[in-house]
């Protein structure tokens, strides 16, 4: 009885929009409504296009995580993610590398705009309810953007290994370390036996402070795993713009 609420609730069918019973007709709807055929609508409507309604802050968000990209890959030619060199080589790409200075700006500035937008882009969606029926689910995807957002500049924070990078991590870990339930120093993490050793700073870091181990996993969040799931979310999200009915527009 509970899994029938749960299936007939507004929430599992703003996710799930045919059932998943063995059927022709579920198979072929699994098929049609995949996110690869509808990436790319096949008709827009034009006032969807017009300027105001959206202030274009999706479309220069994605062009953020663009620039981010092909920057970020150029300067990995270039970057060793351990303590002895990871400063130095900051300094070289500045100083040494041809347009090196241009290519570590231009990445720094871009990860600071992709922030602003994301969360004006947010702010657009909510103050024009966008974030209702049938668009709830895609809202609930838009916010972990900005969540994974956050996270890809908190973890490149960290790499260039200076001394504000090494106390601002420091900080940001030790409020994971404050986590309830997570954090050895936060409440209740009695209740699930966390400790120093197996607790969310240490899931973080490595070790106990922030030394090589943090370098090392920041660096592969940060080139890696979070591009990753960020690259499935915005597939996820702009799959969900084309079948909840387009570009929303303002009540």
């Amino acid at each position: 009885m509970k899994l029938k609420k749960i299936t007939e609730s507004a929430a599992w069918r703003s996710v799930f929009r045919h059932k998943l019973t063995d059927t022709p007709r579920n198979r072929s709807l699994a098929v049609t409504s995949n996110v690869f055929l509808h990436l790319h609508p096949v008709q827009m409507k034009a006032s969807a296009l017009k300027f105001r309604f959206t202030f274009c802050l999706g479309g220069l968000t994605l062009l953020m995580f663009i620039i981010e990209t092909v920057t970020g890959v150029l300067l990995m030619f270039y970057y060793r993610p351990v303590p002895e060199y990871a400063y130095l080589d900051m300094k070289l790409i500045e100083h040494t590398v041809l347009f090196g200075m241009f290519l570590r700006n231009m990445h720094r500035w871009a990860a600071h705009a992709m922030v602003i937008l994301v969360m004006l882009h947010m702010l657009r969606v909510f103050l024009t309810g966008s974030y209702k029926p049938p668009r709830e689910f895609n809202w609930v995807i838009g916010v972990l953007l900005l969540v994974v957002t956050l996270l890809l500049s908190f973890t490149g924070y960290l790499l260039p290994w200076d001394q504000i990078a090494f106390w601002a991590i420091t900080v940001g870990t030790k409020m994971a370390a404050a986590t309830p339930f997570l954090g050895n120093e936060g409440p209740f993490h009695q209740l699930l036996n966390i400790n120093q050793y197996n607790d969310m700073q240490f899931l973080l870091l490595g070790d106990n402070q922030v030394g090589g181990n943090a370098l090392l996993r920041f660096y592969v969040l940060h080139c890696v795993l979070l591009p990753l799931v960020c690259v499935i979310l915005m597939a996820v999200h702009f799959w969900r713009i084309r079948k909840d009915g387009g570009i929303s527009r303002p009540l």
